[in-house]
């Protein structure tokens, strides 16, 4: 018996473009609501609007879908266009935190929320800058 192997982008898999965007209004939702999430929230301005559409337009591109990040800003950069604030494990577990909400609430299949929440936690884990 052949197995076939998926071979859709983690953005068509998830659903395109409707439900990456659920996911992204599902995680600032969290990252507002959340107690647990503070540090992180503190990070961000109090409209949350603007952050909201930019993580949308990165996870985009990062899935496999359009490129909306890059055709807007250029390269997304993230170490540098996070600089100024203090990343730790804390803010990055507070970060995850918040994302796996997000996902248990979109995305149905566990096998692909699994696969997204440990390809983002390299991104995270990765955007750290302080012990």
């Amino acid at each position: 018996m052949l197995i076939k192997k998926d071979t859709r982008t983690l953005y068509e898999r998830m659903g395109g473009e409707d439900k990456l965007r659920s996911l992204v209004q599902s995680f600032y939702q969290y990252m507002d609501e959340l107690s647990e999430a503070k540090k992180v929230r503190d990070m961000h301005a109090p409209d949350l609007k603007s952050a909201e559409d930019k993580l949308f337009m990165f996870l985009s591109g990062w899935m496999g879908g359009p490129s909306l990040f890059i055709e807007k800003f250029g390269h997304p950069r993230l170490r540098q266009r996070h600089i100024n604030f203090v990343i730790d494990e804390s803010a990055r577990d507070q970060w995850m935190l918040c994302m796996k909400h997000a996902l248990d609430d979109i995305v149905e299949e566990k096998e692909l929320r699994d696969e997204l929440m440990q390809a983002l936690y390299g991104v995270a884990d990765f955007m750290r800058n302080s012990a």
